[in-house]
């Protein structure tokens, strides 16, 4: 399956204020919850606190941080000129794999643009929603050049979700858990890149 088109106007257009959204949504949460977890740690250091309750909300905590930054990148505006660090992403996806069903392989070391980095991680979601039983997501990038590879004993492929990818206007009547779908293609198309895709009943490799 192999991608090639440019967006509609109004496509783009709301790509971009579905970008602006996600970043306030995202700007606006993250202060409380690092609020929260600046609470929790002096409640652990005033009462001496401590136990599984405790822990697990320390957890959730750190969890929500993680994502909200996690979406802050996959969904937020991204310019050109704006970088990531190759240690940051590294120590977000770490955060994000602790404790989760997929495991993330990110062999990607060089700081990257953030419109980069948003590609790679709306491609991880929609590997994630093929792997509900678990499995590997890993990345490695040669020049500006994808390859993404998703493994598991056992896939769950939605055919018309991952159809969806190769659509020159993008089916955006999906699920608030399949938006990644619908994004993907406008901003891959926006960037003139090709999306090939190779999916098999053990794996899913994505190039672009």
């Amino acid at each position: 399956m192999s991608v090639s088109h440019s967006p509609a106007p109004n496509t783009t257009l709301a790509a971009h204020l579905a970008a602006l959204i996600g970043a306030r949504i995202c700007h606006d949460l993250i202060s409380p919850v690092g609020a929260i977890g600046n609470g929790l740690e002096l409640l652990q250091m005033a009462a001496g606190a401590d136990g599984p309750e405790m822990g697990l909300i320390a957890d959730s905590v750190a969890a929500a941080r993680s994502r909200i930054l996690f979406f802050r990148i996959a969904y937020g505006v991204a310019l050109p000129d704006q970088m990531l660090g190759g240690a940051e992403i590294t120590g977000l996806l770490r955060e994000i794999d602790r404790g989760g069903r997929v495991r993330i392989a990110w062999e990607v070391a060089d700081d990257l643009p953030r419109p980069e980095a948003r590609l790679a991680f709306l491609a991880l979601q929609c590997c994630e929603a093929a792997l509900p039983w678990g499995g590997t997501v890993h990345f490695a990038r040669a020049g500006a050049a994808w390859r993404i590879t998703a493994t598991a004993a056992r896939l769950r492929v939605d055919p018309g979700l991952w159809g969806n990818l190769s659509l020159e206007q993008p089916d955006t009547r999906v699920a608030p858990s399949e938006v990644q779908f619908a994004l993907l293609p406008v901003l891959l198309a926006e960037m003139g890149r090709h999306l090939n895709a190779r999916i098999s009943d053990t794996d899913i490799v994505l190039q672009f």
